[in-house]
């Protein structure tokens, strides 16, 4: 039998408080690179709206121009979408206008020369919304147009 004792043996103690150190720290960098990524990551977009000051107005021969429409945008909360991109088409399609929304989510417009697809007495101005943080909102049935 040896007279070795395991009691005295430090040998296999020398060099773990140093291990421990390292793994300690290797571990907390994991979970820091962990947690930025998982906070980091964005916010689901909120929801937005258009409304128009008229659903519908009538064309005939002599006068093709619609009224002066004001478009409004707000989010689901009834707040003001300032700094939005509108896009608007008339009924045919062949006539397209832009613009940004003011701090109150406002934008106004009027078509000029509207025409209806063809064959057709009636037709619907479309628009689409666009602003970063948001869904973008469309709707091809806006505004309805009707040829007298």
């Amino acid at each position: 039998m040896s007279d070795h004792s395991f009691l005295n043996d430090c040998s296999a103690a020398t060099g773990l408080p140093i291990r421990m150190v390292v793994l300690t720290i290797i571990g907390m960098i994991g979970m820091y690179a962990i947690l930025s990524a998982v906070l980091s990551t964005p916010l689901t977009p909120g929801s937005m709206y258009a409304t128009v000051n008229s659903s519908s107005f009538s064309i005939n021969d002599t006068n093709t121009d619609s009224p002066e429409l004001l478009v409004r945008v707000i989010d689901q909360e009834d707040a003001a979408v300032g700094g939005a991109n509108v896009i608007i088409w008339g009924p045919a399609r062949k006539q397209v206008i832009g613009g940004i929304t003011d701090v109150s989510g406002e934008f106004s417009f009027r078509l000029t020369n509207v025409t209806l697809p063809t064959g057709k007495s009636e037709g619907f101005i479309a628009v689409e919304v666009m602003q970063e943080g948001y869904l973008d909102y469309s709707d091809d049935f806006f505004v309805k147009v009707r040829k007298e």
